[in-house]
């Protein structure tokens, strides 16, 4: 006989902690995304994409030594912030170079 509680699963709470690691992960991969476009932009052929992308695992690299992982559970807001300018400054660079 198989036992069936009716009571619900209590669900994690979310913190401030998960979404600052979540959105963390959001701008690391659209910075390397952008980077990447940057490249293109720039030397204007695939070869810059190509180095775009290569700089943005390199930051990817840094940004885990720095933290000790890559998406670590606690985060101080000044890496989001900081992170966050580094993508609109590269968004920014991207619609310059684009038009």
């Amino acid at each position: 006989m198989t036992y069936h509680s009716t009571e619900p699963v209590p669900r994690p709470k979310t913190t401030g902690a998960d979404i600052k690691t979540f959105v963390a992960a959001a701008l690391l991969t659209f910075g390397v995304g952008l980077l990447g476009m940057v490249g293109w932009a720039v030397l204007d052929s695939g070869f810059g994409g190509f180095l775009g992308l290569v700089g943005g695992v390199f930051g990817v690299v840094w940004w885990r030594k720095i933290h000790g992982k890559a998406f670590p559970k606690v985060l101080p807001t000044k890496s989001v912030v900081i992170l966050a300018v580094v993508n609109a400054v590269l968004a920014l660079i991207l619609l310059l170079t684009a038009g």
